[in-house]
Order: structure tokens, then C-alpha cells, then sequence
């Protein structure tokens, strides 16, 4: 190696940012491989390099049993010069490709989460490779839409979900299905977000059909909503356009969970919403004519709004809440009505155990002069406590269901049949 071997070297350090040290230290490195692998080479030996001279000298070394150097010689070979020319090349080019992989992992490495755009160069069944100028990003068939189609040459926003170093240089994962592609693409078109005036509080996302945003102001002049929406729809179109024609709804975000239940389900109009904090669940009450886009198609809306406010949301229409309410009334006793051996009608358990009369279940009433039993439509009163027993306490005794009300028997047949009027298809 000479001088102008020296002079590319500075070059590359000019150039490349590598610095001369590191790469004569990487060339000794391998001029010593090098010579070893020549006839008659001593087992140790080391390279050294002058830095103003360029002129390269292998010192042979013999060592004791402990490992010190006991003798040292100049074990150069004659045609060594063109061995380390050729070395130098390799190792030079070798560690500026190093380098590089290195500068391109640090530039993008942390950046996970953020938002790149790319010219799509292929597209399989596994992936899509995006060029981001000095690095591909690779697009999983996991994080694509399923209905967008990528054409080739097109330009296509994304978002980095992870970057992972390899042996040939760093490797960017990317996603277009992720909800951290919307809150970027909001960012890029709503400059209130970027300044902290508007905040992203929730975002809810199912890709190529629907995503819910709530959105939430620190200034009470203005109004968040407002803001990402943009004149006559401008910001959010942008937004839409970028996802593909995919629906965005944005809802004010509120500390309320009940109203904010109620926002997140817009575009349905709700009549009420009660919050079951034991239950984590949020049961809302719409008209019966909003009950189907409260639900959504295929009951996305309602999966949204759950997924955007963490309740979940069981959604009913008010004539169903009305048929609830109404049927809430006595809770009946499992087990059937039977006639005992005596003849008397007796309530007989599901579970086993001895039958109840109808009086003792409350249920009997002065026999009428028809004979038979006659039953009362609902369960009577409890008989009152006998003289020496204290009246027991409603609060501290278990509520057990009732029997239900026992058949009644049939009415005597009367001497003649009330006429009975007869429907035929035919016309009068």
C-alpha cells in the first residue's frame, strides 16, 4: 500500500464519515488473516501500518508457555504489497457497506409510529415492497386492507409498526391497517392537533369500512370537532381520500360515560343511556326507527362505539324495553300442578321435596257452589303469624318464586251451545 493508497483512505473519511483509524484497523485485521494463511507463516504474528507512509510490515512473534513474547522478526513477504492492495479494496468496501447499513438502521430506528410515504415496487400474495429512497419498507399481507388494490409506481402513506436490524441492513415493517394511521394522517391535515390545542382521546378502527375518533378541545373557543372536520369537510375529506373512501365519524370526547356512549354512537339519534357500573356495561335505549343504524350493519357501529369508549354497549329499542319492563313482574317457581290422591289439586317441586296445597301457596278461595277449585289471579298475602310467633321480616327472609297460579277447572257445559258464527271465503 503507498500514498495514494492513504489519499482514497482520506477520502473516504471525507466522503463516507469513516474514519481512517477505524479502517486500518479493520485492514491490519485482515492482512494478519492474510499471512497466516501463506507457507511457513509464524502462528502469531501482527500487521503493522505507518500512517504517513502507507507502508505495511508483518512482525512475527514467538510466545512462551505463559503466553509473553520471548522473540520478534520482520516476517514480511516479498509480494505481500499486492496481497494487502487487494485486501485493502475488500476491506474498505466491506466497511462502508457496514457503515451505511448502520447510518440507514440509526435513521430510522425509534422511529416506530410514525408516518412514511413510499412508491409501491411489488406487490405478491405474501407482501408489498414500498421505496422510501434510501430503504425498503416491507408491507405485510397482515397489515394490508383487504379491499385496496396497490399499483404499481403509486405513491402510498403508512405507518411503521417496527424496525429490525439484519445482517443486510435494516428491515422496516409497515401498516395500513393500524389506528395510528389515521391519528398521523389527522396530524398531517389539523394543525390545532399538532399544536396541542385538540387531542385524539380514542380511536376505534375497522380498516376499509369505518373508523370512530373522539376528539377533545383545551380551549373552550374552539371547537375540536370542528377543527378536523375543516371547511365545508376539507380536512377530514383529505383523511378519507388517503384511507380509500373509508368512513370516519368524529365525536366529542367527554368525562360523562353515558353521554359519551351517546356520542359515540352517531350517526343514530339515542334516547336514553344507562351506565351498569358492575357489569362494565353501558345499556342504551333508541327508537325503535333508529334501532337498526344504532346497530350498524352487521353490528359495526355498536362494536365501534364499544371499542371507542371501553363499554360494553347492549343497545335496545324502546318497545323492547317496554315488553322487559312489563314482564318484570312475579318470579314463578319451576315444577307443575298435580291432583293428589285425595283429589285436591297440590303444587309439586321440580327439584323434589313434598308438594304445597293451593292454599298453603296462597291460591285458594271459598269453593264455589259449581264445585271445583277456584283460583285467584294473583298470589294472595301471607297468612298472618300465629298469636305466639313473632311476624317475620320481609328485608331478612330470602325471596323465593312463587308457584305459578293453578289451572281453573273447566265451567259446567250450559243446556245449549251460544251460536257460533261461521267464516267462509265464499262472497255473500
Amino acid at each position: 500500500m503507498n500514498s495514494e493508497m492513504m489519499e482514497a483512505l482520506e477520502n473516504i473519511e471525507r466522503e463516507k464519515g469513516i474514519s481512517i483509524e477505524i479502517m486500518l484497523e479493520a485492514l491490519a485485521n485482515a492482512l494478519v488473516t492474510a499471512y497466516k494463511r501463506m507457507p511457513n507463516a509464524a502462528e502469531e504474528a501482527l500487521v503493522e501500518i505507518d500512517v504517513e507512509t502507507g507502508d505495511i510490515k508483518v512482525i512475527a512473534q514467538e510466545l512462551d508457555e505463559e503466553g509473553q513474547v520471548v522473540r520478534e522478526w520482520d516476517d514480511t513477504p516479498n509480494d505481500f504489497g499486492r496481497i494487502a492492495a487487494q485486501t485493502a479494496k475488500q476491506v474498505i468496501l466491506q466497511r462502508i457497506r457496514d457503515v451505511e447499513r448502520e447510518s440507514k438502521y440509526e435513521e430510522y430506528a425509534g422511529k416506530e409510529g410514525e408516518l412514511v410515504t413510499g412508491i409501491i415496487q411489488q406487490t405478491d400474495q405474501r407482501y408489498t415492497l414500498l421505496d422510501l429512497g434510501r430503504v425498503e419498507a416491507l408491507l405485510p399481507q397482515a397489515e394490508q386492507v383487504q379491499n385496496e388494490r396497490y399499483e404499481h409506481g403509486s405513491r402510498l402513506k403508512a405507518y411503521i409498526v417496527e424496525v429490525r436490524k439484519t445482517a443486510k441492513g435494516p428491515q422496516i415493517v409497515v401498516s395500513r391497517t393500524h389506528p395510528g394511521l389515521v391519528k398521523r394522517l389527522f396530524e398531517l391535515e389539523v394543525p390545532e392537533i399538532v399544536d396541542g390545542v385538540v387531542e385524539l382521546r380514542a380511536i376505534a378502527r375497522e380498516p376499509g369500512h369505518r373508523t370512530k375518533i373522539a376528539v377533545a378541545s383545551n380551549d373552550h373557543n374552539v371547537d375540536p370537532v370542528g377543527a378536523c372536520v375543516g371547511a365545508r369537510g376539507s380536512r377530514v375529506r383529505m383523511v378519507v381520500n388517503e384511507l380509500r373512501g373509508e368512513k370516519v365519524d368524529i365525536v366529542p370526547y367527554t368525562d360523562s360515560p353515558s353521554e359519551f356512549v351517546l356520542k359515540a354512537l352517531a350517526p343514530a339519534r339515542v334516547r336514553e343511556v344507562r351506565i351498569h357500573e358492575d357489569t362494565g356495561t353501558a345499556e342504551v335505549i333508541v327508537p325503535d326507527f333508529q334501532l337498526s343504524l344504532a346497530i350498524g350493519k352487521e353490528g359495526q357501529n355498536a362494536r365501534l362505539a364499544a371499542r371507542l369508549t371501553g363499554w360494553r354497549v347492549d343497545i335496545k329499542s324502546e318497545t323492547q324495553l317496554q315488553e322487559e319492563e312489563a314482564g318484570g313482574g312475579v318470579e314463578y317457581a319451576e315444577g307443575e300442578w298435580v291432583q293428589s290422591d285425595s283429589g285436591e289439586l297440590v303444587w309439586q317441586p321440580a327439584e323434589g321435596g313434598d308438594a304445597i296445597s293451593a292454599a298453603e301457596a296462597g291460591y285458594a278461595s271459598p269453593v264455589p257452589a259449581g264445585g271445583g277449585v277456584a283460583v285467584a289471579t294473583e298470589p294472595t298475602t301471607a297468612a298472618p303469624p300465629k298469636p305466639d310467633e313473632p311476624a317475620p321480616e320481609a328485608k331478612d327472609a330470602p325471596a323465593e318464586p312463587a308457584p305459578p297460579a293453578p289451572p281453573a277447572e273447566p265451567a259446567p257445559a250450559a243446556a245449549e251451545p251460544a251460536p257460533v258464527a261461521e267464516v267462509s271465503d265464499e262472497p255473500a
